[in-house]
């Protein structure tokens, strides 16, 4: 008992407690966040669950998280198959009587399974980023050879594939991010950069004329054609819409949490979050929660550095990776910048598939930093 009490011990002092805080913090302003609404009735689909939820899956996700940071990331790694058949048996799921989608909507990213649902494309980035790690981390410098970089390119694709399968134009993009900035980390050449980014007109071609639907391209136009714009304002851009008039009519520090006169924006809760901050906290609240991110990105890159290999470097890229380009296009969208794609602001954003699977991805993190000495391994010793 002694030992394992020495254990646990020295397993906290080697936790990066100041990212599980700054998680939390997260978490809990977004708790009261929702909790607002709520009091407020600014929107007739947020209620009491969504602000509890919220905070018993910062609970749940903290539990998860350091249950993984005293699992050794190498012994993770080690065992890649499993989160590889369990990122893609969930992705299949959908594809069973198992699978909804928003009513009337052709696009099935949810499993109901009666008592909550589930959104397997959160947990599915989560375990990619564990498989795409080990496969660089084992391929090494050989990474620019033809065939490793073309093997590389096809274990990509297959996330990406099962996502375009159900319509998820928004968590692909974010695959795609994270995979070019693991690469780029790992040394890919600048030649092939230079050949990727000659093939994204002919791969945006691609996509408008044989992939995306009329729907799809609508939420693009009406960014760039003021006559679509116009067109489709009590339509299809009528959420971005109302997005940008709340946050303008914040102003500097907002219209207050409580009984103040408040805009409706639709889905509040979950992707448009950050418009109800912009309005009630105004600019500097804006600027406070963009913060709060950027010193979790920070904490983040700061455990990737001290990473004593490559594989914990990539692991740390990519769940840095997963929290700047989510804040990126939900805040992008808000703002009326990025079309909707249905990307939650990270740990802030209502969704209990989205938090557990940050605070899984943190625990990663916490992994990297908790065994970067060879000497300590709380539940696996190296051969």
């Amino acid at each position: 008992m002694k030992r394992v009490l020495s254990n646990f011990l020295i397993y906290l002092k080697r936790l990066d407690i100041l990212l599980v805080l700054l998680c939390l913090s997260a978490c809990f302003f977004s708790a009261y966040m929702l909790y607002s609404m709520v009091e407020n009735e600014v929107s007739p689909f947020v209620f009491e669950r969504h602000y509890k939820m919220q905070t018993a899956m910062a609970v749940v996700g903290l539990f998860a998280s350091l249950i993984i940071a005293a699992v050794n990331y190498k012994y993770i790694s080690k065992f890649w198959y499993i989160s590889a058949v369990a990122g893609i048996s969930l992705m299949f799921l959908l594809f069973t009587p198992l699978g909804v989608g928003p009513q009337g909507s052709e696009e099935i990213n949810w499993l109901n399974f009666g008592f909550t649902t589930v959104q397997p494309s959160e947990f599915l980035k989560f375990f990619y980023v564990i498989t795409f790690s080990t496969h660089l981390a084992k391929v090494g410098k050989r990474m620019n050879q033809i065939p490793h970089l073309v093997l590389l390119m096809a274990h990509a694709a297959c996330p990406m594939l099962l996502l375009l399968s159900r319509g998820d134009f928004g968590t692909t993009l974010v695959v795609i991010l994270i995979t070019f900035t693991m690469l780029f980390i790992a040394g890919l050449w600048w030649r092939y950069v230079v050949v990727i980014l000659a093939l994204v007109p002919v791969a945006a071609f691609v996509m408008w004329n044989y992939v995306f639907k009329a729907y799809h391209k609508l939420r693009i136009l009406v960014l760039i054609d003021e006559e679509v714009r116009e067109a489709e304002m009590l339509n299809f851009f009528n959420q971005q819409h109302r997005s940008l008039i709340a946050i303008g009519s914040g102003e500097l520090t907002g219209r207050g949490l409580f009984g103040g006169e408040y805009i409706y924006v639709p889905e509040y809760q979950t992707d448009f979050i950050f418009s109800y901050i912009g309005m009630t906290l105004g600019f500097v609240g804006c600027v406070s929660v963009l913060s709060l991110i950027m010193f979790i990105c920070i904490r983040i890159l700061m455990n990737c550095l001290i990473s004593k290999d490559a594989l914990g470097k990539y692991m740390c890229v990519g769940v840095f990776a997963m929290f700047l380009y989510n804040t990126i296009i939900n805040v992008g969208m808000t703002l009326a910048v990025m079309p909707v794609i249905g990307q939650p602001l990270p740990l802030i954003g209502a969704g209990g598939s989205s938090v557990l699977s940050y605070f899984m991805a943190i625990g990663l993190v916490l992994s990297v930093r908790a065994h970067k000495d060879k000497k300590y391994h709380m539940f696996y010793t190296e051969t």
